[in-house]
């Protein structure tokens, strides 16, 4: 990491902070943690928040999950992709549809085909947000005659969410845990 790991003799925090941010972790505080304990309004904020994105909403987990692992490769976030490739495969991805997104990323003429429909389509969205920021009419049309409003409303929440994620992961240089 780029800055200092946080530690309580560093830059004490408060107990109740500190014991949240483990809790929703189960009982381990990762390297983002570390980074973001630096500052307790941007940690207490971030920890509610990103929870909710992460584990609150409604629209399919395993698509949301898609959408993240598209950001990280998009922004080469390693240690945002390295948290959600295992999340997707667990929300009932497979590594096929993890490798098809590798090379949809890599070369986005390439339509993906191991990816399904939905599948495809979160991943172009993903990538229009991530990369161009504005979304074309026509893209989000097929994204309006797949999703509902709320589904529309809360991938797009975890790809906005997760591109902020991202760029702090990359700024601070963020890496995996050992």
């Amino acid at each position: 990491m780029r800055i200092p790991d946080w530690t309580p003799e560093a830059k004490p925090q408060p107990d109740d902070l500190v014991n949240a941010i483990r809790e929703r972790r189960g009982g381990e505080l990762l390297n983002l943690d570390r980074a973001l304990l630096w500052s307790e309004p941007l940690a207490r904020g971030w920890n509610v928040y990103m929870g909710k994105v992460r584990t609150g909403l409604a629209a399919s987990r395993k698509l949301r999950e898609l959408a993240i692992c598209t950001v990280a490769l998009l922004t080469d976030a390693r240690y945002e992709y390295h948290h959600h490739a295992p999340d997707f495969l667990e929300a009932g991805g497979t590594q096929g549809e993890l490798d098809a997104l590798q090379q949809y990323v890599a070369s986005p003429e390439n339509a993906a085909p191991a990816l399904g429909e939905k599948e495809a389509l979160v991943a172009r969205y993903a990538r229009q947000m991530t990369v161009s920021v504005k979304v074309d009419d026509a893209l989000f049309a097929q994204m309006q005659q797949a999703f509902d409003t709320t589904e529309l409303v809360e991938i797009t929440a975890a790809i906005a969410s997760y591109n902020m994620v991202a760029r702090f992961l990359v700024a601070l240089g963020v890496t995996p845990e050992q």
